[in-house]
């Protein structure tokens, strides 16, 4: 059930599906929206009709006019010129939207009114709705009572405040009753309207939420065939360049405004054309998204691909040995640089002659500098170094010469030790051959004048011991020849390294308990692969192991421990001299060397070069490592990347 419901979550055809919907409640919200702002977009928030901008409007409109006739009667009467608002016709015209309204205005003994008991104020309590003004002609403000109260909980009450303003101070009233006939059908209107405002605004709502469903749905499952999918997949429009569709959106938004200009907002072409503009414009913002989750947003565009590009070919040009054409990028740079000094001002120009003659001296400085380091590195100072605060070409010339000198002084310094190393060589080898040669050589004469034939057996005894011992130091100086040169055939294989450790001890298990050493083995259980060749590689353990019965302190431990590294499996020998290690690592890995160095032992010193170069043909490492008469010898081997 959940593999179905991740497949039909980031199908195609439910990408498509809410896709469509976005544009549905995106078309939806600017089109309600629009309605609203187009309509009385308050009149939902409006409790009554008593309370509503429209009501406001109508009383404020009607007292207002009988307050302004009123007043500029009588300023027309002193002799003041007269408004508009006096004219009768007008007051008339204006004043017949509303004759379902009794009114009454009264200011200096002038009186404007439609009904014969307006003088009395209380006839006006008689109707369902009423203002009624006085001017108080003793103080600054104007007493207003109105009925019902919802009329003074108006967001707009203040309007009726600007309306019978020119009464304050005055003895002017204007006192104005709604009937029935006015309220019932703008209450009904009201209602109506109001209904309709609320239902837009909840379908506007409504909209809203599935249009910010949609759309994060959409952003979220863009680019990916499921929710555990960590990579971005792009599709075919994602191959515009990224400020390209920014720009592109743009374009779509002016189109919108351009088309907007003067269209009826309430007519039903404005569907479609949302419809034309909306849907590239979601493609677009989907295919910024899919890059921006991928991190490819500002790399996947036209700005950054032209820097890039210029970037690239000036590296390519300073990288590359073709001076020429550094020199020729230099020059163009430069008459940039000047060009654009020139332009912005004159007076540069001293300054630009004397910052390119303090660059021809510098240059000319270093070049002296490296010149004198070179005679001296010639003439035999290898490890001068070239110093210049040149940051250039120049810089890199020094460098080289330094590792050319570096390289030289290196090459000497094994040249020197190849030659230390061939007269140890033949000092080793001439003085362990010659020991057992002088011995068979020294009692074949005793066999040829001793005459007491019971001596023979003995005499040959030790000759052939002799024999022995010269034809091992023949196989592993052979042996050590073959292993350093790489022509020994490897033959890999998948080998279980615990396993193989475990037969080999079994197989020498008579020698360890002759040595009197107690090994402590750490192998662990589980299985660990090598890729190797089992008879090269149980060899070089071998030697190692022979260099431990030869040279371990007696009844002491040795350790061996195998343990998993990485993509590797490193195996660790460690035991204790019995002869005082006073010699380095890399000395002690040499051949012909011994770790006692009179040389009393019957080894021949070449164990250790041997294990080294059998472990490195294999594609391995080995090292030894000495902490006072501690002895560590280190075999690391790639682990089988095809093992289980």
């Amino acid at each position: 059930m959940d593999t179905r419901s991740k497949s039909y979550s980031h199908s195609v055809a439910t990408k498509i599906i809410v896709f469509a919907l976005v544009i549905i409640c995106f078309t939806g919200t600017l089109v309600e929206s629009l309605n609203m702002l187009s309509g009385d977009h308050e009149i939902f928030r409006e409790k009554s009709y008593f309370e509503s901008n429209r009501f406001m409007k109508d009383s404020s409109d009607i007292i207002g006019l009988l307050a302004n006739r009123t007043v500029k009667i009588n300023n027309v009467s002193a002799g003041q010129t007269a408004g508009e608002d006096v004219d009768d016709n007008v007051f008339s015209k204006r004043m017949s939207a509303y004759d379902e309204v009794v009114y009454y205005a009264s200011y200096n003994g002038t009186v404007t009114t439609n009904t014969n008991k307006g003088a009395n104020g209380r006839y006006f309590h008689s109707f369902p709705a009423y203002i009624l003004a006085d001017g108080l002609a003793s103080g600054d403000m104007v007493d207003i009572e109105t009925f019902p109260r919802e009329i003074n909980d108006s967001n707009v009450h203040y309007r009726l405040a600007d309306a019978v303003s020119k009464l304050q101070g005055t003895d002017g009233k204007v006192y104005v009753a709604f009937t029935d006939d006015f309220l019932k059908p703008r209450m009904a209107e009201w209602k109506k309207e109001k209904a309709g405002a609320t239902k837009r605004a909840r379908l506007l709502l409504a909209f809203i939420i599935g249009l910010m469903a949609s759309f994060i749905y959409l952003v979220t499952v863009t680019g990916k065939v499921s929710f555990n999918d960590k990579e971005i997949h792009l599709s075919g429009m994602d191959g515009m360049y990224n400020d390209i569709k920014i720009l592109l959106c743009i374009g779509l938004i002016a189109i919108w405004f351009i088309l907007g200009e003067g269209f009826n907002f309430t007519s039903e072409a404005l569907v479609p054309e949302i419809v034309f503009i909306s849907v590239p414009g979601l493609m677009l913002v989907l295919s910024l998204t899919r890059h921006i989750k991928k991190g490819t947003f500002y790399k996947h565009s036209l700005i950054y691909a032209l820097c890039n590009r210029v970037y690239v070919v000036i590296k390519k040009s300073l990288d590359s040995g073709d001076t020429g054409r550094k020199v020729t990028l230099a020059i163009i740079i430069g008459i940039l640089i000047y060009t654009l000094l020139i332009h912005a001002t004159r007076s540069f120009f001293p300054v630009v002659m004397a910052v390119g003659l303090w660059f021809v001296l510098k240059k000319a400085n270093d070049f002296v500098t490296i010149r004198t380091g070179t005679e001296k590195i010639r003439n035999g100072e290898l490890e001068y170094k070239i110093e210049t605060d040149d940051e250039g070409e120049l810089k890199k010339l020094a460098d080289d010469i330094n590792s050319m000198a570096e390289g030289l002084n290196s090459a000497v310094e094994d040249a020197v030790k190849s030659e230390r190393l061939k007269t140890e060589l033949i000092t080793n080898v001439s003085h362990d051959i010659r020991t057992p040669l002088t011995s068979i050589i020294t009692y074949v004469d005793l066999l040829k004048n001793d005459k007491d034939k019971s001596k023979a057996e003995g005499y040959i005894d030790i000759i052939e011991q002799k024999a022995q011992r010269l034809k091992v130091l023949t196989d592993e100086l052979f042996d050590a020849s073959k292993a350093a040169s790489g022509d020994l055939p490897v033959n890999y294989e998948k080998i279980n390294i615990a396993a193989l450790m475990k037969q080999g001890l079994g197989e020498i298990n008579d020698r360890i308990e002759e040595s009197g050493l107690d090994f402590r083995l750490n192998i662990p259980d589980d299985n660990l692969y090598i890729k190797a060749d089992g008879n090269l590689m149980w060899r070089a353990i071998e030697n190692l192991l022979s260099n431990i019965f030869k040279y371990a302190l007696a009844d002491s431990r040795v350790y061996l421990d195998i343990t998993e590294w990485g993509d590797n499996v490193c195996l660790v020998l460690k035991n204790v001299s019995a002869a005082e290690l006073n010699i380095s690592p890399d000395e002690l890995m040499e051949r012909f060397t011994r770790g006692d160095e009179s040389r009393s032992t019957q080894g021949s010193g070449l164990g250790l070069s041997i294990a080294k170069s059998l472990v490195e043909i294999q594609g391995g490492s080995f090292k030894i490592e000495i902490d006072g008469d501690l002895f560590k010898a280190i075999i690391i081997m790639p682990k089988d990347q095809d093992a289980e």
